[in-house]
């Protein structure tokens, strides 16, 4: 962190705000010029808030040299993360993992059969909404705890990990007994209290991309988590919020290889919800294979026209068979596997 101090800054002041980063542990490093005093900061900066400093009336300029967030760089862990979801491996330079199920769990019938139609196309894992967080009040917001039983007679069946969508710190002890990839949805991104409870556990915890959110804010959220303890998170890019109509949001596949060099934590893409459209889905899967994305999450329902949610953007079975087998070839030309 570089810190310049305004002209004529008094060498009482400049002993001070000297004093201050030391006693926060950080060495500093003083340039004396002509006109302005610069400091240099060094060590773990992410304890210095900027606008804090910014608020001392000689403080010119504050520049932060590295990146905020110390756990989820790269800088410091120079390896891929691998994450383990109930023995399926996300993450890495291999295997490329496919996610489907419907957005709302609709009743154990409904989704123990999408699960093994999903099994059978060649997914791995079992997606699905037991807790809805909807626009509108009126909307459905999901069967609650039935729908997470519902699930895990899916997995009993199946055999395929789920995964579902936490809305609160009350349903954390629900979701660690029974889902195996705890999804913190886009409007969750920053609910901090969330995030550092879920720091406390140890379960493998998939973190989405804010509506309106930058990169940097998604990583220093998954920075909550990690310094909690709980290293097990996976990114996932859902399309963020734009002035383009056509879609649902707009997939920010530049994301993925940013990703790749400043974290070395795995990533997947969801093309469901970055679109909105059925008919888009499948090249944009194809599209984020092929820009080294670690999976794909992509609802999957039986009959979308009859959905309780997102119907307009659910694959068919078959359809979604068919984007794993185009996926599979993709991968394989950039040395991975499906």
């Amino acid at each position: 962190m570089i810190i310049t101090c305004k002209k004529g800054a008094p060498q009482a002041e400049i002993d001070k705000i000297i004093k201050e980063f030391e006693d926060k542990g950080l060495e500093v490093n003083l340039i004396r010029g002509v006109d302005y005093n610069v400091f240099g900061i060094v060590g773990d900066t992410t304890i210095v808030d900027e606008k804090i400093v910014r608020a001392n009336p000689w403080i010119e300029q504050v520049t932060r040299i590295a990146a905020p967030y110390k756990k989820v760089n790269r800088l410091f862990h120079p390896e891929d993360t691998v994450v383990d979801v109930a023995g399926i491996k996300i993450g890495g330079k291999e295997n490329i993992v496919v996610i489907g199920g419907p957005c709302s769990v609709e009743g154990e019938d409904q989704i123990c059969r999408i699960a093994q139609e999903v099994k059978d196309a060649g997914g791995v894992m079992l997606r699905g909404g037991a807790y809805k967080p909807r626009t509108s009040p009126y909307a459905f917001q999901g069967l609650g705890s039935e729908g997470i039983q519902d699930m895990v007679e899916a997995r009993k069946r199946t055999g395929l990990p789920i995964v579902s969508e936490i809305m609160g710190v009350d349903k954390i002890d629900e979701f660690v007994e029974n889902v195996d990839l705890i999804q913190v949805g886009a409007r969750n991104m920053q609910n901090f209290d969330l995030l550092k409870a879920l720091g406390m556990i140890r379960k493998p915890i998939l973190l989405k991309r804010g509506l309106s959110n930058t990169i940097e804010e998604w990583l220093m959220s998954a920075e909550y988590i990690m310094s909690g303890g709980n290293e097990n998170v996976i990114l996932c890019e859902r399309g963020i919020r734009t002035f383009e109509k056509y879609t649902r949001n707009t997939l920010d596949l530049s994301v993925v290889p940013i990703i790749k060099r400043k974290s070395h934590l795995p990533i997947i893409i969801d093309p469901s919800h970055a679109t909105g459209d059925w008919d888009l889905v499948e090249s944009m899967s194809l599209a984020a294979i092929a820009a080294g994305a670690d999976g794909l999450i992509i609802e999957v329902h039986d009959n979308p026209e009859c959905a309780w949610s997102d119907g307009a953007q659910s694959l068919k079975p078959a359809k979604f068979k068919q984007v794993v087998e185009k996926g599979r070839a993709i991968a394989k030309v950039i040395g991975r596997d499906i």
